[in-house]
């Protein structure tokens, strides 16, 4: 695959706090967690993505390792653009990208400030984009999950991220009232580290309160089809070694209550400032999940019970947003609501 290529045919990108995801010719070129590490001394990169995550919480004094996004928009301006440059290198198998020709679609929270706007351009520009245009997540999310965003019939969408969680109302090719909270996938892993912490004198990294959430991540107390008590390994707070408890998913889903509470009352309070018409749209069609956080074990079944509404998950959570992205990309000219 050559970025020759990329002179008539464009990449979609989900740029994400926690993920990177690429689209380019109809498949998934690029998924790697949205880290990269810096040599301290020299300032050249080391690592992007996996790797790079793989190097978190272990990194000695020469290396820096960055989350460059936070709560869905750049945080570190220089590490985005070296990250975005790093991950087109990965899709391009490791080859320097040969001219700054190609069109880039990028998702973007839909709360993004006009400054956070620009500087998702800048970085994509300088990263070798020559046309970038931008979407917001949760229209993105709704085309990638199938749904005819252009009509007059009105869709909710609620994508819960890493760094945020978007929640719209869609009907005409445009957001009719929205919520955009900082409550999402990072909180989540930091309700367990704390809870951990306070209920098992142990310390946790960060790797090891994702994987927690991965394997007995829950937001009802009680499932029917539970997972196993999962082995938290970490350092004890007491005598400074190492440590092994054991911890169940009803323990996990107490640990995030509170930011679960967070998301429903952004939902409840969008479907209260939502129009009459359109609410009887959603009362109909439901409640559309997607992102990461979707995948919390009950989470449908628990904000099904707080709004009396029929909840989907989407069948692909993790990609709706950069498969909407990829959609949008094919029809530019069709969508007006594109960003330039």
């Amino acid at each position: 695959m050559s970025f020759f290529n990329f002179r008539t045919q464009g990449i979609a990108i989900d740029l994400g706090t926690a993920n990177f995801l690429m689209i380019f010719e109809d498949r998934v070129v690029v998924d790697e967690p949205a880290v990269i590490a810096f040599n301290r001394t020299t300032g050249a990169t080391i690592a992007v993505g996996r790797k790079a995550e793989q190097m978190e919480g272990k990194e000695h004094e020469n290396i820096r390792i960055i989350r460059p996004l936070k709560n869905g928009v750049i945080a570190d301006f220089h590490a985005a653009e070296h990250m975005m440059r790093g991950m087109l290198k990965l899709a391009n198998n490791g080859k320097g990208m040969f001219s700054p020709s190609y069109r880039m679609l990028i998702c973007v929270p839909s709360g993004i400030t006009e400054v956070e706007k620009r500087a998702i351009r800048d970085s994509a520009m300088i990263a070798g984009a020559k046309d970038v245009y931008l979407v917001h997540e949760p229209v993105a999310a709704a085309i990638g999950i199938g749904l005819d965003v252009q009509d007059a019939t009105g869709h909710m969408i609620v994508d819960i991220g890493g760094g945020t969680t978007e929640i719209a109302v869609i009907a005409l090719s445009g957001i009719v009232c929205d919520q955009s909270i900082r409550v999402a996938g990072d909180n989540f892993n930091a309700d367990i580290i704390h809870h951990v912490r306070r209920q098992h004198n142990i310390h946790i990294g960060a790797s090891m309160a994702e994987k927690i959430k991965l394997e007995v991540g829950a937001a009802l107390p009680e499932l029917q089809d539970p997972p196993l008590d999962f082995a938290i390994k970490g350092r004890d707070l007491m005598s400074g070694l190492p440590k092994q408890v054991m911890v169940s998913y009803q323990e996990v889903a107490y640990y995030l209550d509170k930011s679960i509470t967070k998301i429903e009352e952004a939902i409840l309070k969008t479907l209260e400032i939502t129009p009459p018409e359109l609410s009887s749209d959603i009362h109909h069609s439901g409640i559309f999940l997607t992102g990461g956080g979707a995948l919390l074990r009950g989470l449908d079944k628990r904000i099904a019970s707080r709004t009396k509404l029929p909840v989907h998950v989407a069948d692909e959570p993790l990609l709706s947003v950069v498969k909407g992205t990829a959609i949008a990309l094919k029809k530019i000219d069709e969508f007006r609501f594109l960003m330039r």
